[in-house]
């Protein structure tokens, strides 16, 4: 047996990028930054990746600064390096659910949550 469910509560990072398909698939990423326990460091930034009904959703209402939990799964994303031919990868959480945890008043008084100031 293997279980790969990941749950995270934080901040949105930026407003969605979405990506719309001839298939008529949709898909939206966005990154969250989760706070560690000391309030000294620095948070964990994640990329986000949501699909379909949700990801239509999530563009519509999910902007830069607010609090939101999702649940999901890990994947990784390989590329080749155009420039070294290396193999890289980067770590996904694949969106099942989200959902706000706060009222849009609350996040538009929380301030800028962009990777640059943290």
């Amino acid at each position: 047996m293997s279980i790969n469910i990941v749950t995270l509560v934080g901040r949105v990072g930026g407003d969605p990028d979405m990506k719309f398909f001839d298939s008529g698939k949709i898909v939206c990423k966005l990154t969250l930054a989760v706070n560690r326990r000391s309030r000294n460091d620095k948070p964990d930034w994640f990329t986000l990746e949501i699909w379909n009904k949700q990801a239509e959703a999530a563009g519509n209402y999910v902007r830069k600064g607010r609090l939101i939990a999702v649940k999901g799964s890990l994947k990784f994303d390989t590329w080749n390096d155009r420039q070294s031919g290396q193999l890289r990868s980067t770590p996904v959480i694949l969106v099942d659910q989200w959902e706000f945890l706060d009222s849009k008043r609350d996040s538009e008084a929380n301030g800028d949550y962009s990777p640059e100031n943290f």
